[in-house]
């Protein structure tokens, strides 16, 4: 009994779709048009035969029941009942049988691009316009796109006609078998350059610098992809172009710290201000904002003023902006000073204030610090 699965190198308990792929496979490497040796052809009738039996599935189920439609045959006698030769122009030719290819269009998509772009975080928090200059492929600014030297033109290939490829009847196991490939005169495209551009070696196409300006809408962050259709490079023959890709990057801020939507920064301010209060100008994305600090704020405390964080880049509603308070106790005192705060703790009646000990709890700025500090 043949050993189908072995031959195609499946497992007995391999998919369709598996089967079918590994006769593609073998099929390309083993068809006598690739491979014109005798042990080539014999592998290429042994897959094939196999991929008949296994690739229809009731000769699949037949065949594992231990009947086998080949047994006792010689070579691929009786080979064609149910095998579609459909398949084989598939594997090898990728869909396309002989008369069905047709000429290569000599205008190709260019490819997609990618680069980088250092933003303000100014610019994240409202959006704005980058200018970006980069290298890349154009438009040949000579031939422009076509190809060949201007006040030259092309003429139809002579071996192909125009078509493209060509076609070859050969003799097989099938009996005769009609191909087509692409032309070699032409390579595929139908017709010949007589006298190729100068500037672009009759790619249609040439390397240049360009300047364009991005917009980059309000919210983004680093990592954020812009897209721009048809920025990316021009494509042989002055082909349509790729897709642009514009990965956003923000600056470190000297005072201001991201988080989502919001914006953190802290404030040090003295004993005595954070005891009586007071109002302290900020200058913010927004221009300056008054802060005011209450009677009695503490170290850790935080002062939100809403709205003048980031845009979100979806709803374009803003976060806020939290200001953390961190309070700054003297060090040297003169005596004089030492005697007003005497007197005070004496007033408080704190001159010997009770010890109240407990674990130690990071306040939301230092969790906050952490954070940034991790990344």
């Amino acid at each position: 009994m043949n050993d189908y699965y072995g031959d195609l190198g499946v497992a007995q308990n391999a998919t369709q779709e598996e089967i079918k792929r590994a006769y593609r496979k073998l099929a390309r490497k083993l068809h006598p048009d690739v491979n014109p040796t005798e042990e080539a052809s014999d592998q290429f009738k042994k897959i094939s035969q196999a991929y008949d039996v296994l690739g229809d599935p009731e000769k699949r189920r037949a065949f594992d029941m231990g009947s086998d439609p080949y047994a006792g045959a010689a070579g691929a006698a009786g080979f064609g009942q149910g095998f579609s030769f459909s398949d084989i122009m598939d594997a090898f030719f990728g869909g396309t049988a002989a008369g069905g290819m047709g000429p290569r269009s000599r205008e190709q998509r260019g490819q997609d691009a990618l680069i980088g772009v250092e933003i303000e975080l100014g610019t994240a928090v409202f959006g704005g316009a980058e200018e970006l200059t980069f290298d890349t492929a154009v438009v040949c600014n000579v031939c422009h796109g076509d190809g060949a030297r201007p006040g030259t033109g092309r003429h139809t290939c002579e071996i192909c006609h125009g078509s493209g490829q060509v076609q070859q009847v050969q003799r097989s196991f099938l009996g005769q078998v009609m191909t087509a490939r692409a032309c070699q005169a032409c390579r595929g495209y139908g017709d010949i350059i007589d006298d190729p551009c100068f500037n672009c070696s009759g790619e249609g196409r040439v390397r240049d610098r360009r300047t364009i300006s991005v917009k980059v809408p309000a919210g983004v962050d680093s990592g954020t992809r812009i897209q721009l259709t048809g920025e990316g490079e021009v494509g042989p023959g002055g082909g349509p172009a790729g897709d642009l890709y514009v990965e956003v990057r923000v600056r470190k801020h000297p005072m201001f710290q991201r988080q989502g939507d919001d914006l953190h920064c802290s404030v040090e301010l003295p004993m005595t201000a954070a005891a009586l209060g007071t109002s302290l100008p900020l200058e913010t994305f927004d221009g300056t904002q008054d802060v005011a600090i209450e009677a009695g704020t503490q170290p850790g405390d935080v002062i939100t003023l809403r709205g003048l964080g980031v845009t979100h880049l979806r709803t374009q509603q803003r976060g806020d902006l939290m200001v953390h308070a961190n309070v700054r106790v003297p060090t040297k005192l003169d005596p004089q000073q030492e005697e007003l705060l005497r007197q005070f703790a004496k007033e408080r009646g704190e001159e010997r204030p009770e010890a109240r000990f407990g674990r130690v709890e990071k306040g939301l700025f230092g969790k906050l610090r952490d954070a940034f500090q991790a990344k």
